[in-house]
Order: structure tokens, then C-alpha cells, then sequence
């Protein structure tokens, strides 16, 4: 079904935070080059507003917002800040190139947090908010407002706030489900309820925002949309604090496909949906749960055979959407150690990949190096393949070449040749097993005093030569960095995947926000 050409009434407004929230989410810290990348993409598929980062954050962080403001070309660029003066003008600061910009600053509104965060009075947080409200106008026409924990904020004077923040200069007020508390139908009565009390509710456009600590995050927000929202405020596969956050594809899919019950329209490019999930999970190193809605690797798998004669018979019987309107392609196209570049390429526009030229080159030189050794190249090595590739396009320290030696008697050796800045350099470890071995080499090579947090294996197929693909997440200094590695050989697997977790945390341009930063950050929505 299409969507019918929406006005201001059934228009509804996407607001995606992946590069603000998404990234708060433990482990998920993005480089530079990555948000910059992440951007683009969030721009050209039709998202109206970027999030792009909390600027008091870190100088990464600031500079991030900056040069996202500098390039984005459609969407408008928004910062988030707190109620603090100093928060405000900073995000001013970064914003400040777009063509389009906004200012985001909250506050915390409900008993629970005026009493123990804010330690101050209800007649205090007032007050901050036309003050916080008033200064962020000073700046821009594009003034957003949310109450922070707005679901559990008492409606009297959630309605004064709101009230007083419109009047103030707000043009958007966000009431976030701060801690995924609320329920679908407690959330339309409250965005009902808002709208109609406040005298000059018909001001400002009212926003969605909603945590997946329940499960009921995508559901919320198209009830907020019912009760009279029209922005919604979501992450590329749902990442974000705790649980998550609403899921930019779930919103946008529920809304082109029941459109009989959600009368909305979105501009976002539904076929780019997948191609973005596969962005951003290679860039946070976060994998997506095969059973996703919308963009998980089984979300238009059919095994049972009763769901496959029905397929075969016709698509309708058990897809409501088709693969292509998400970006995802069909075909029986069997790749092999004969297949060609064009093949190759076609297969990763098909899986919703879309690389740079040496990026390609590299991966299919990959590709035919793991045919060579795989009878069968499933679609779901090829995507573990190409995830590598991006997630380690930018690294500065890359292995060449890895030989180990295991087996009853130890201690196990491994001798790492490694590729840093360009110069070859070998080293040779031993350890307490095999793995133990290759990570005390990698410490050799790079000193470090990072903690492993996760280390974790799975085969990306069935059989026993299907790749291994290992999880590892690094910490140190209060930072968190997780990277993937993808291998017939379990241990080069490993390998690839700790030092794409080192490379994140020690990398010059992972301009990632300090601890006391960090902190301030979880205090947002």
C-alpha cells in the first residue's frame, strides 16, 4: 500500500537518535568516521531530524555534532543539552554550521527524580525551565523541550512545564517514557490529555520517546502518535539505554504497512532500512537478533514446510511486506569460489550493502580467499564478511598473519605478524590456551590495560567449516569497546576480533567522551 501525500495533520516526523541515545548504550561507542557515516545515511534515507550527539559530552562528541551540522544536507541537526546555561551554549556552538539546526535541552520533571537527582523543589525545576527554554530560543527558532521522565512526572504540573515551555519559545515538547514504564494506552491518554489542557498546546508539535525496558517501546510510540504526537523519536534497530528504544524500522514499517490504522506518513525510504541496520551494527560491533521485526536475518525466512508450500503458493500467505520494501532481495543466486566481482556485487547490493570502492576490493578479495576454503558461501558469510570489512576499514592495527601452536602439552604459543600504521611487525607469546596465547601477542605488540569484558563464539552457519565469528568487548578507563571477528579458523577469528576492540579504544580518531562526560549523558532521556 502507499502512503497518500501527507499534510501537517498526518504527517508524522522522524527523530532519530541513534548517534545520541543508541550510542549511550554500553559498548556501542562509535568513531568519528563512523558517526560521520552513520549521518550521511540517516540523511539520505529521509530522516527529518538528527540527533547527533550531546556536545558538552567530550570534545569528541562536540566536534562529531559539529562536523555532522557542517555536511548534513536535508535533515535538521539537533543537540542535546542539559538545563545548565553553559550545556546550552555549547550545543549553540555546535549546531551552529547546519542549514537547519536545533537545540534539545530537558529536565527532569517527575517526584522520583526532583527529589533524589535534582535535589530541588517543583517551583525551583518551573522556574529552570523557562529560564533553560529562554536561552536555547536565544539561539535558534528550533527549540525542543522534554520533560525528562514525563510518564511518571503528576499531570498538573507536567501541564504547567509544558505550558510554560511553549511559552517560553518551545516548538517541540518531547515527553520521553524515560524508564519504559508506561503502556500504550496510558500513553495516549497522557499525550490526549497534554494537548488538551494546555492552553497553547496548538504552538508546538509534540514528541514521542519511548525505552524498550518492557517491550513495549514501538507500540508506545504510535500511541503517542493516536493521542496526538506527530514526532517520533527512535534508533536504528532500537539501540539505546538498557533495553533500547523504539526501532526507527518497526515505527516506520507499522505505519506503510496498517496504514488503515495508523493514517500516517513518514518520509523515510523504506528500502534503505536495511542497508542501515547492517551500518550500524557494524559500526557498534551490537548484532542484530535474528528474529527482528523488520531487518532480523529471519524476519522473511520460512523453514517450516507448511509456511513454505503456502509461500511458494503465493507470498501473502505468510509475509505482510515485501522483502525489496525493506531493502532486502530474493534471489537463487549461488555464490562460489567461481563467482565474479559483478556477482559478487550484486549479491551485496541484494543483502542492502552499498560499499566504497577499496572497500569492495578488499572484500572480494576476502570472499574468493574464504571460498577457497568453503565448499558453500551461505549469504550469512558473506554479511559476516562485509561487516568485518566496515568495521575495520579505519583500523590502525590489522593482522597479517597468525600461526599456533595447541595441543595436551602446553604451554600454547602463537606467533602474530601484525600490520601497525603500514609497518610489519612479529611477535611470538605463549599462554594458557590457544586464545590465552594470541591475546597476551596482541598485548606484546600494542601495551594496553584494557579488561576483557566478553568473549564469545558462535558459527555464522551449520557444518564444520562454517565460520566462527567471536565477540570480544574491551574496557578501560570507564570506556566499553565490542568488536566482531569472522573466521573458518576460530582463532584467527579471535584474533581479528580483539584487536578490532583494541583498535576502537585506543584509535586516535575514536573521539569518544570522558567518564565524567559519560555520566552526564546517561542523565539524558
Amino acid at each position: 500500500m502507499t502512503n497518500p501525500t501527507p499534510s501537517d495533520k498526518d504527517r508524522v516526523v522522524i527523530f532519530d537518535t541513534t548517534l545520541r541515545d543508541g550510542e549511550q548504550c554500553p559498548g556501542a561507542t562509535m568513531t568519528h568516521e563512523e558517526k560521520l557515516e552513520v549521518a550521511e545515511l540517516l540523511d539520505t534515507m529521509g530522516v527529518d531530524i538528527i540527533e547527533a550527539g550531546f556536545p558538552i559530552a567530550s570534545e569528541g562528541d562536540f566536534a562529531a555534532v559539529r562536523e555532522i551540522a557542517q555536511r548534513s544536507k536535508n535533515a535538521v541537526i539537533c543537540g542535546l543539552s542539559r538545563a545548565a546555561f553553559k550545556d546550552i551554549d555549547r550545543c549553540a556552538e555546535a549546531i551552529k554550521p547546519a542549514k537547519r539546526k536545533r537545540i534539545h535541552t530537558f529536565l527532569s520533571t517527575s517526584p522520583v527524580h526532583m527529589k533524589y537527582k535534582l535535589q530541588k523543589e517543583p517551583h525551583e525545576v518551573y522556574e529552570m525551565v523557562i529560564a533553560q527554554v529562554t536561552r536555547a530560543r536565544s539561539h535558534t527558532d528550533d527549540v525542543e523541550w522534554s520533560s525528562e521522565d514525563g510518564t511518571r512526572t503528576e499531570i498538573d504540573f507536567l501541564c504547567r512545564c509544558v505550558e510554560a515551555a511553549i511559552k517560553a519559545g518551545a516548538t517541540t515538547i518531547n515527553i520521553p517514557d524515560t524508564v519504559g514504564y508506561t503502556t500504550p494506552d496510558e500513553y495516549f491518554n497522557l499525550f490526549k490529555t497534554v494537548i488538551e489542557r494546555v492552553p497553547n498546546s496548538d504552538k508546538a508539535v509534540f514528541s514521542t520517546h519511548c525505552h524498550n525496558d518492557l517491550g513495549m517501546a514501538v507500540a508506545n510510540s504510535l500511541a503517542g502518535v493516536r493521542g496526538g504526537a506527530r514526532q517520533i523519536e527512535c534508533t536504528i534497530n532500537g539501540i539505546g539505554e538498557r533495553a533500547g528504544n523504539a526501532a526507527l524500522e518497526e515505527v516506520v514499517m507499522a505505519i506503510k504497512t496498517r496504514n488503515d490504522v495508523f493514517p500516517y506518513a513518514t518520509g523515510i525510504d523504506s528500502t534503505m532500512l536495511t542497508r542501515a541496520s547492517k551500518l550500524v551494527s557494524a559500526a557498534t560491533s551490537f548484532p542484530v537478533q535474528y528474529n527482528k521485526a523488520i531487518v532480523g536475518r529471519n524476519a522473511f525466512a520460512h523453514e517450516s514446510g507448511i509456511h513454505q508450500d503456502g509461500m511458494l503458493k503465493n507470498a501473502q500467505t505468510y509475509e505482510i511486506m515485501t522483502p525489496d520494501s525493506v531493502g532486502v532481495k530474493q534471489t537463487s543466486l549461488v555464490m562460489g569460489k567461481h563467482s565474479g566481482r559483478h556477482a559478487f556485487v550484486h549479491k551485496l547490493e541484494e543483502l542492502g550493502y552499498q560499499l566504497a570502492a577499496n572497500q569492495l576490493e578488499d572484500a572480494f578479495v576476502r570472499f574468493k580467499a574464504l571460498a577457497d576454503r568453503k565448499k558453500q558461501i551461505y549469504d550469512e558469510d558473506i554479511e559476516a564478511l562485509v561487516d568485518e570489512e566496515i568495521a575495520t576499514a579505519h583500523d590502525r592495527v590489522k593482522i597479517v598473519s597468525l600461526t599456533v601452536i595447541a595441543g595436551t602439552m602446553g604451554p600454547q604459543t602463537a606467533t602474530l605478524t601484525a600490520d601497525i600504521e603500514g609497518k610489519h611487525i612479529t611477535t611470538q607469546s605463549t599462554g594458557n590456551g590457544p586464545v590465552d596465547a594470541i591475546f597476551n601477542a596482541i598485548h606484546k605488540l600494542v601495551p594496553h590495560e584494557a579488561k576483557l569484558e566478553l568473549y564469545q563464539v558462535h558459527a555464522v552457519t551449520e557444518g564444520t567449516d562454517a565460520q566462527a565469528e567471536v565477540s570480544v568487548r574491551l574496557s578501560e578507563g570507564g570506556r566499553s569497546y565490542t568488536a566482531r571477528g569472522a573466521d573458518p579458523d576460530t582463532l584467527v577469528a579471535s584474533a581479528k576480533a580483539y584487536l578490532g576492540a583494541l583498535n576502537k579504544l585506543t584509535s586516535k580518531s575514536s573521539r569518544t567522551p570522558s567518564v565524567e562526560g559519560r555520566i552526564h549523558a546517561n542523565d539524558a532521556g
